[in-house]
């Protein structure tokens, strides 16, 4: 599969892959700066994307940037969107956290979408589990 990637801006780098098998694109800052603690922003890629028909792209956090404490936010990139591929980063930290150019702030996977056909309907299915939600299954 081919994934087109159009660099808007001069500081941009090309999504690439840091291991063979990795299953996602490390994503790069096209911008320098300072998320500071608590702050919520989309951070700028430099880059706009031609996901395939069929496909999405999310975005996933780097897990080396989550153990500091800073963490994405939204994430899917629809295959007819055209824009800017920005990252939304929350800052949950302690403290002010540097982004760097250049510097890898998620990842991206390009998945296969399915398209359903949404049906109303007065039933549902039984299971065992029924509507039974947060931590029904219990601790251990």
């Amino acid at each position: 599969m081919e994934l087109k990637v159009k660099k808007i801006h001069e500081s941009a780098k090309l999504p690439s892959y840091g291991h063979r098998g990795d299953a996602g694109l490390d994503l790069f800052s096209s911008v320098k700066g300072v998320l500071a603690k608590g702050e919520i922003r989309a951070i700028a890629t430099g880059i706009q994307v031609e996901i395939p028909p069929g496909y999405v792209g999310l975005i996933w956090d780097k897990s080396g940037i989550s153990l500091e404490g800073v963490h994405r936010l939204a994430g899917v990139i629809d295959a007819g969107y055209r824009g800017e591929v920005k990252v939304v980063m929350a800052n949950l930290s302690d403290g002010d956290f540097p982004i760097e150019l250049g510097m890898k702030i998620a990842q991206l996977l390009i998945q296969p979408v399915v398209e359903v056909n949404v049906v109303n309907t007065d039933e549902l299915g039984k299971t065992s589990r029924g509507g039974k939600g947060f931590g029904s299954t219990g601790k251990f």
